[in-house]
C-alpha cells in the first residue's frame, strides 16, 4: 500500500528538522571532535530506529523489516563513501575545521540527487518490471569492481577540477570556509568548492550502486527514500568517527562487495527462487559482522618483528 501524500510531507519535514538541529549543534560546538561525532552518530542511529519503529506501527512489521534492511544496507555502503572522503580530503589538503561544512552541503546535495534517482527507478519499475534484472547485473558488476585494487587519483588533474575550472578559475589556496570569493574584480572558486563538487560527484557514483541495491530489498519508493535519507544524513558524523580508523577496516570493502553480489544475484534469480526480506536482513547483518570482526582481529595482530631484535 502506497503511503498517503501527508506521510511524504511528514517524512521530509522530520528530516529537515533533524538536519537543522544537526547544523545548529555543529555551528555552536565548532570544530568536530571524535566524542561529538560519536554522540551525533548515535543520535542519528537512534532517530533512524525510532522512525523505523513508527513506520512498523503504522504500516506493519513487513514494511519495518524492509526499512531496516534498506537502512542497514545503505549505512554499510555509506562507509565506503567515508573511505573515499578521507582520500579526497587528504589529497586536497582540506583543513579539518572546514570538512564539516563541505560534508553538510554535500549531504543536502546527496539527498536531492538520490531522491531524483529513486523517483526515476520507481517510475521505471512501474512500467518495466524487467529493469530489476538490469539492477541485478549492475550490482554484480559493482561487486567485482569493488574488490579490484583502487587507483590513485590526482585531484589537480581530475575531471572535477577541470569542470570547475571551466566555470571559474580556482584560487591557489583556501579562503577560510568560503566556496567562492571575489578577487581582482572577478569571481574565483576556492579548493573548498572543488572538494564539494568532488563529494557530490562521488555520491553520484555510489548512488548508482546503492539505489539499485535497496530496490533489491523493497520496491516501495517511500521505504527506499526514507532508509536512504536517514543513512545519508548520518554520513557526516559517521565520517568523523571512521576517518581516524579507516585503515583498521581492511576487510570491510570485501564484505560490501559480497553484499552487492548477494543482492544482485537475489534480483537475477527472483523468478525461480524468492528470498524474503528476513533472509536479506540476516545476510546483511552476518556479512557486515564477519567483515568488521575480521578487520578488527587483523588490525590487532602484532606486526613482523624486525630482524636482529630479541
Amino acid at each position: 500500500m502506497d503511503p498517503p501524500l501527508w506521510a511524504w510531507f511528514a517524512a521530509v519535514g522530520i528530516l529537515a528538522v533533524l538536519l537543522a538541529v544537526d547544523l545548529a549543534a555543529n555551528r555552536k560546538a565548532g570544530e568536530p571532535t571524535i566524542t561529538r561525532a560519536l554522540v551525533a552518530s548515535g543520535g542519528w542511529i537512534a532517530a533512524s530506529v525510532v522512525f523505523g519503529i513508527v513506520l512498523g506501527l503504522a504500516q506493519g512489521s513487513a514494511v519495518a523489516q524492509q526499512y531496516f534492511a534498506g537502512y542497514l544496507l545503505e549505512k554499510a555502503l555509506s562507509v565506503d563513501n567515508v573511505f573515499v572522503f578521507v582520500l579526497l580530503f587528504g589529497a586536497l589538503a582540506v583543513p579539518a575545521r572546514y570538512q564539516h561544512r563541505v560534508l553538510y552541503y554535500g549531504v543536502i546535495g546527496a539527498l536531492g540527487l538520490r531522491a531524483a534517482f529513486i523517483a526515476a527507478g520507481a517510475a521505471l519499475l512501474d512500467h518495466f518490471s524487467w529493469v530489476l534484472y538490469i539492477f541485478g547485473a549492475v550490482l554484480v558488476v559493482a561487486a567485482v569492481r569493488m574488490i579490484r585494487p583502487q587507483k590513485e587519483v590526482d585531484p589537480q588533474r581530475s575531471l572535477v577540477m577541470r569542470a570547475v575550472r571551466r566555470v571559474l578559475p580556482v584560487t591557489d589556496g583556501y579562503r577560510g570556509d568560503r566556496f567562492v570569493v571575489r578577487e581582482g574584480g572577478r569571481r574565483w572558486a576556492t579548493p573548498l568548492l572543488v572538494a564539494l563538487v568532488a563529494i557530490e560527484a562521488t555520491d553520484i557514483v555510489f548512488a548508482t550502486d546503492s539505489i539499485p541495491a535497496v530496490f533489491g530489498v523493497t520496491q516501495d519508493a517511500f521505504v527506499v527514500f526514507t532508509s536512504n535519507a536517514f543513512a545519508v544524513l548520518g554520513l557526516r558524523s559517521l565520517y568523523f568517527v571512521f576517518a581516524r580508523a579507516a585503515d583498521r577496516f581492511e576487510y570491510l570493502r570485501y564484505g560490501l562487495a559480497v553484499l552487492l553480489a548477494f543482492i544482485g544475484v537475489k534480483l537475477l534469480i527472483e523468478p525461480v527462487a524468492h528470498l524474503s526480506v528476513v533472509v536479506s536482513l540476516a545476510a546483511i547483518v552476518m556479512v557486515l559482522g564477519v567483515a568488521v570482526l575480521a578487520s578488527l582481529w587483523h588490525s590487532r595482530r602484532p606486526g613482523p618483528v624486525p630482524e636482529g631484535d630479541g
